[in-house]
């Protein structure tokens, strides 16, 4: 295994499974942005889980997130109506399918799920946070 996608992965792994972690530098969020690319691209299929405040914001960052992956985004971000409620968004990407549902949690960010038959890229990553690849 390649000592980048190590490194990828032990970078994901510091955002994982912990309080939201926020970035403090250009330097760190490309270092981020850049570990998400490396990790989808060595995966064999993502679904991707958005916690937000409200489903403008859960979809703009689905959008940046799922277009910085290389994924056509299957709807018009800025098309969302106004909706205050917190909301999980699902995206499934064997499928490109996706869906919205009410959300209570506490948690805001993005996971992203990696399918592998690699050890090392398969797994959650996450809560990444909602403007890695875009303003929200």
């Amino acid at each position: 295994m390649s000592p980048s996608l190590t490194a990828a992965r032990q970078l994901l792994d510091q955002y994982s499974c912990v309080e939201q972690k926020q970035i403090n530098s250009d330097d760190e969020r490309q270092a981020l942005q850049n570990a998400v690319l490396q990790i989808v691209a060595a995966s064999e299929g993502e679904n991707f889980g958005v916690c937000a405040d409200n489903a403008q914001q859960g979809y703009r960052a689905l959008g940046s997130y799922l277009a910085a992956c290389g994924y056509p985004v299957p709807f018009d971000p800025a098309s969302i109506p106004p909706d205050p409620a917190p909301v999980y968004i699902k995206f499934i990407g064997t499928s490109q399918k996706h869906y919205a549902e009410p959300y209570e949690g506490q948690y805001r960010g993005v996971l992203v799920s990696c399918q592998a038959e690699e050890d090392l890229v398969n797994g959650t990553y996450g809560h990444l946070p909602l403007d890695l690849f875009h303003p929200v």
